[in-house]
């Protein structure tokens, strides 16, 4: 099967295209505001980075219930216009202050937290509303290609933000993240409504039907547990490269972009690999996970600029091949009428740790050094390993591959 089959539909390749400039100016942000806290307003502080990222997406765990619901809802078309134009509102804000000289760190806290209420609402909408730009027979490779999207800006993004903060400042970076934003919103605004496939809606008011359906199946307990150990304590990478860059390997902005790059380059192979499949392997969840973890130990020990960059290459590979079969196997294995609140419950999973893991990776790293704190990672990644293989493992499989599982999806798709 093609692994760009789903860029065959219209609205999904008018979507995609949109989303892809975002994501560009998006990783461009990301970076310019680390670097803005690590160099200009902190003293090489990583616990500030580390407080930006749990303000960043802690709100996606206290907002879980009412995002999710919102998601299985309201039109998700235009939950995604307010949600894209207030990000894009957000950028320009806080790059006025720092292009005028007032920007301060509380004020990136702010920002921050701005955002994340923001983003809890917008991210588990983005991943529903891929069921309806394409089929259920599609969705795995257009969740996969999603997310070679954001990593192909994760690619892009940092590379040009390493060029263009000595030329605009962290400010001028900002300003064209938020002129990044009329892409997406473009894209929505141009979709074929019409074809869009309208998606199966649960009862109004019940917002906990998401906790109590992911509470009957050990299978999607078991990878939110995995979700939770890696996303908690090993996707710390602002922290990760940043403090490598800074202080172990003493490089400028354009070298800490590339490193963010090189990691992207992995990224873009993971979930170019996971489109190509028809459906996700389970296997790959927990063989993944081991190895993101032996490859973080591996970076841990590079010796020079470069085999770090390499060792990251390695690890983008694992970690996105981790999160986008997750991402898969629970779209897939999902009632369509829950998918919005179970999306929300995953995502918040995956970002809701941050304000636990954050701040203690980036105490490590601070007293410890850098590497220690990839030391954390490593052994997240181990450990959500063994989750996988001693009590996924039998559970996924007969669930993936049941005839019953099997006729759910078919009957969900109207086939």
């Amino acid at each position: 099967m093609s692994t760009f089959r789903s860029l065959r539909g219209f609205n999904y390749r008018l979507y995609a295209g949109g989303a892809l400039v975002s994501n560009v100016g998006t990783w461009m942000q990301r970076i310019a505001q680390d670097w803005l806290v690590l160099t200009q307003l902190t003293n090489h502080n990583a616990t500030a980075v580390g407080i930006v990222m749990s303000l960043q997406f802690g709100p996606q765990i206290f907002l879980m219930p009412i995002t999710g619901w919102a998601a299985d809802t309201f039109d998700r078309r235009k939950i995604l216009l307010l949600t894209q134009g207030a990000m894009g509102l957000l950028a320009l804000g806080l790059g006025l202050l720092t292009l005028h000289g007032m920007a301060r760190l509380e004020h990136v806290y702010l920002f921050a937290l701005l955002l994340g209420c923001v983003a809890a609402f917008d991210a588990p909408v983005r991943q529903a509303f891929v069921s309806e730009l394409v089929g259920e027979d599609d969705l795995s490779n257009a969740v996969a290609l999603n997310s070679s999207s954001f990593n192909a800006g994760r690619l892009i993004g940092p590379a040009v933000a390493g060029l263009l903060i000595p030329l605009l400042g962290t400010g001028g970076v900002f300003l064209v993240n938020s002129v990044s934003f009329a892409a997406v919103l473009a894209a929505l605004s141009c979709l074929r409504v019409h074809e869009l496939r309208a998606p199966l809606r649960g009862p109004r008011g019940r917002l906990l039907d998401g906790f109590r359906y992911v509470w009957t199946r050990p299978d999607l307990k078991a990878m939110l547990l995995m979700m939770f150990l890696i996303s908690t304590f090993g996707l710390n990478f602002p922290i990760f490269i940043s403090k490598m860059a800074v202080d172990v390997f003493h490089v400028g902005a354009d070298q800490f972009g590339l490193l963010s790059s090189m990691m992207a380059i992995g990224s873009v192979t993971g979930a170019l690999l996971s489109a190509s499949r028809a459906r996700p392997r389970p296997e790959l969840l927990w063989a993944g996970a081991g190895l993101f973890g032996l490859g973080c130990a591996l970076a841990a020990l590079m010796p020079a600029y470069t085999l770090f960059a390499l060792s990251l290459i390695l690890i983008g590979v694992c970690a996105q091949t981790f999160t986008t079969t997750v991402n898969g196997c629970v779209q897939l294995g999902t009632d369509p009428a829950v998918r919005g609140r179970v999306m929300a419950i995953l995502l918040a999973t995956a970002w809701g740790g941050t304000p636990i893991g954050a701040p203690l990776v980036g105490w490590v790293a601070d007293h410890l050094g850098p590497r220690w704190a990839l030391g954390v990672g490593a052994a997240a990644g181990l450990a959500a390993a063994w989750v996988g293989f001693r009590l996924l493992k039998t559970e996924l499989v007969a669930n993936t591959h049941s005839p019953a599982a099997q006729a759910s999806v078919a009957a969900a798709s109207g086939h």
